[in-house]
Formats: C-alpha cells, sequence, structure tokens
C-alpha cells in the first residue's frame, strides 16, 4: 500500500500520523512547524482498514496515558545522512531522561554541531516515536519543539511521573 494516514485525538490535540508501506514516516500536530502539505500524507484511512496505523494509534495512546516507554514500530523518516545520525542519537534517549543540543554534537564529533543538531531535531518527521521533545537547551531549558513548547513541557512531564510507577510500563 502507498502513502496514507490517519488522524486521531488525542490529549495533546489532533494527531496525525503517516505511513508509507509498512513503515511509519510521520507523526504530526495541527500546529506542527514543518508539517508537510496535506496531500503528501496520502488518503485518509480509517483506523480498523489500516493494520499499522492501527497499531501506531494503540502505541501512542498507551504512551500518552503512562502505559508504555517505548514504541516497537517499524520507522522510516525521510532525510539526509547528518539527520539520520541526529535521530539515531536521539532514538536512544530513554524514556525520563533528556540530553542537549550540544552533547549530541559532541558525539557526533564536534561541539561545534549544536546549531545544525538542532536543525535536525526540528526536521524529525517522527516526533514522539524519535523523541526529540527529550533535546534540551544548554542549561536545561524548553528550546523549540516542532509541535509548541507546551506539548514538550507535557510529554516531559508525563514522563517524569510515569518514572514513579515505572514498574508497571514497558
Amino acid at each position: 500500500m502507498s502513502t496514507r494516514h490517519l488522524v486521531i485525538e488525542t490529549r495533546l490535540g489532533p494527531v496525525t500520523l503517516v505511513a508509507k508501506g509498512e513503515a511509519i514516516t510521520g507523526l504530526y500536530f495541527r500546529h506542527h512547524v514543518r508539517r508537510p502539505a496535506q496531500e503528501a500524507f496520502g488518503p485518509e484511512v480509517t483506523e480498523p482498514a489500516d493494520r499499522l496505523l492501527s497499531e501506531a494509534a494503540r502505541q501512542l495512546r498507551q504512551y500518552l496515558a503512562g502505559e508504555r516507554r517505548n514504541f516497537d514500530l517499524p520507522l522510516a523518516a525521510e532525510g539526509d545522512a547528518f539527520q539520520h545520525a541526529v535521530w539515531e542519537i536521539v532514538k536512544r534517549i530513554q524514556c525520563g531522561d533528556t540530553t542537549t543540543y550540544g552533547r549530541i554534537a559532541e558525539e557526533l564529533g564536534d561541539r561545534a554541531l549544536a546549531q545544525k543538531v538542532g536543525a535536525a531535531v526540528g526536521a524529525n518527521p517522527l516526533c514522539v516515536f524519535v523523541p526529540c521533545h527529550r533535546v534540551v537547551g544548554s542549561h536545561g531549558s524548553l528550546t523549540g519543539y516542532a509541535g509548541g513548547l507546551k506539548r514538550k513541557r507535557t510529554l516531559l512531564e508525563l514522563e517524569e511521573s510515569a518514572d514513579v510507577s515505572a514498574g508497571r510500563l514497558f
């Protein structure tokens, strides 16, 4: 099956999940910075009609309810080699943890890449699934999030409170 999408209601507002073939390629909020044109999402499908998008919706709902810490979905973000390198590092940030753009730049070998890292994090088409909300400013400040700082704060608070009951999360 080609590119298609599903819109679900969440505590963060409507979320558009996009899939191409057998992989999730996007997670976008209504007023998402860098949200592609609607026609790039392909036709809208219903939840029961698409197994992959239904599973992505189920896992996202579990995460937002504090019942899931990690996602088990086939992901395929479109981006350049540098963006993919950054997103691979972001994927490894554990639920409840944060890192900085500078630390990611250092991991890539050059602290001077921090702004370029910020641009790559901001271009992440799989926010939440690839947890770019866990990347913060150099002194822990909440800087930039394609879904808006209010959502970033909500996601970090959700993960912080989930740590208290981590025994029931997977």
